[in-house]
């Protein structure tokens, strides 16, 4: 995220206008320039204030369900498989987090009139010799037309009671009415939300959110056999209904579909994540091959990776050496199925190259922005090269790993926009944006169907966000 930074005693802050007022230097005031914020790097001296930049965004919102939410899942809809025109509408299902346990809910929710609009990488040039930097920008921001007209977003919720707070949620990709929950009880349950999704599809704009109504639906299914609470949960993105859940004694369970509703779930678990005595949990985290039906991945407290394959007995098939410190998530890439991405308890996150494995060292890029804990990272399903990364630092990053720095291109851009960007030198060529705003970071999703387009969570609320400098491809016809 593009921060300004300014010090009201030196320079006012100046309010959007008429052309004729923002040429005017009586209202205008004396400026400084604007330069990027770097939390834990930078301290924001007496009288100084942050500013967000919104021309950085093609779209941003924010909203909330009620209570935090640790987790959330996108939910893929009928609405065209790659979307690129504003207004948007999405479908998502978060758990909460409430203070107390049986204050819980699960919430189905759809968000109409998502808006935005569309920028130039570079600026067009101005009608106006003003060089003012404020100026060009509330100029631009008046001449751009926002797609999808000024309609405000409309969230609609269903809320369905969850016994305990939910750590996880998953919903199956290939079912999306079908979730998958981990409590905070030790309980796995998975449930079916057709009838709450048909009852968003067909209310329009105009119709009550309905979030004053908490619905009691029992689960399809109720597991109790973990011996702890967990986290890790995934369905396999090939095989429909095909689950595996982790708990922090370090045990995984799978689960196979027998019918639409039932499962079938192994009781003899997979163990292979170990921990130190001075940890007596283990913290699992899952992601299933995008390819292969019956592999998958699994990180730990205990600082490692392990590769299962399900039909080779209850042990990891491979288990690697990852980081230093704890691997909080990983996240495989659907695009590139042999690059698997993990993020650590000491905010670093790294690349593998899975074909290397057998040379030894597999990592092919790694990475040390970050200072504290990595919470979530996920790969885009739209661009193979880059991934989105939140950390407990309050930034959520966007990297993309086929960038170098080019002084040229740099030099060039300035040029063009006729400013000074007050970069620092030494950020990472490949970070490509850094967002800002949201309170404890847990999660950040791509849309499946929405190219550019990220969700996040933090105990603030959400964020829905397009940033500007991320390329959509065309919709191919009919999507």
């Amino acid at each position: 995220m593009v921060r300004s930074l300014k010090n009201p005693k030196k320079a006012k802050r100046k309010t959007k206008g008429s052309k004729k007022d923002e040429g005017s230097s009586s209202n205008s005031g004396p400026t400084v320039p604007a330069k990027v914020w770097q939390p834990g790097v930078d301290a924001l001296e007496e009288g100084e204030e942050l500013q967000c930049d919104l021309s950085a965004y093609n779209s941003y919102h924010g909203f909330h369900i009620g209570w935090p939410c640790l987790s959330f899942d996108i939910l893929r809809d009928s609405l065209g498989l790659v979307r690129t025109e504003f207004p948007h509408t999405i479908y998502s299902v978060a758990g909460t987090q409430a203070e107390k346990s049986s204050w819980n809910y699960i919430g189905i929710f759809k968000i109409l009139n998502i808006s935005g609009k569309r920028r130039d990488l570079v600026p067009k040039k101005s009608n106006s010799e003003d060089t003012d930097m404020e100026s060009d920008s509330s100029d631009s921001d008046e001449d751009d037309e926002e797609e999808g007209g000024t309609k405000t977003p409309v969230l609609q919720v269903r809320k369905v009671s969850h016994e305990g707070g939910v750590n996880r949620i998953r919903a199956m990709a290939q079912h999306p009415h079908i979730c998958a929950s981990w409590a905070d009880t030790g309980l796995v349950q998975v449930w079916d939300f057709s009838s709450h999704l048909h009852a968003l599809g067909e209310a329009d704009a105009a119709t009550n959110n309905g979030g004053s109504t908490v619905f009691n639906q029992a689960p399809l299914v109720k597991f109790a056999g973990h011996k702890d609470e967990g986290y890790a949960i995934d369905w396999s993105p090939v095989v429909p209904g095909r689950l595996v859940s982790g708990d922090c004694k370090n045990h995984i369970h799978l689960w196979e579909p027998a019918s639409e509703s039932t499962w079938n779930i192994d009781s003899t678990p997979f163990v292979g994540h170990t921990a130190s005595v001075e940890d007596l949990q283990v913290y699992i985290i899952f992601a299933w091959s995008p390819t292969e039906p019956y592999v998958f991945a699994s990180c730990s407290v205990d600082g490692t990776i392990a590769i299962w394959d399900t039909r080779a007995g209850k042990s990891p098939a491979v288990s690697i050496k990852a980081h230093k410190a704890d691997v909080n998530v990983i996240t495989w890439n659907s695009l590139a199925s042999c690059m698997l991405a993990s993020g650590s308890d000491d905010g670093t996150f790294s690349i593998r190259d899975l074909r290397l494995l057998k040379e030894g060292d597999s990592v092919v890029a790694h990475f040390e922005y970050h200072k504290h804990p990595i919470t979530s990272i996920e790969w885009s399903p739209h661009e193979a090269s880059t991934l989105a990364v939140s950390s407990a630092d309050n930034q959520l990053t966007i990297w993309d790993l086929s960038l170098e720095r080019d002084e040229e291109e740099e030099a060039e851009f300035k040029a063009k926009t006729k400013e000074q960007v007050n970069a620092p030198n030494d950020l990472p060529p490949q970070l490509l944006f850094v967002h800002q705003g949201q309170k404890d970071l847990k999660e950040v999703h791509w849309h499946p169907q929405i190219p550019g387009m990220l969700i996040s969570t933090a105990a603030d609320g959400f964020n829905i966000l397009m940033p500007s400098n991320i390329e959509t491809p065309l919709a191919p016809d009919g999507a």
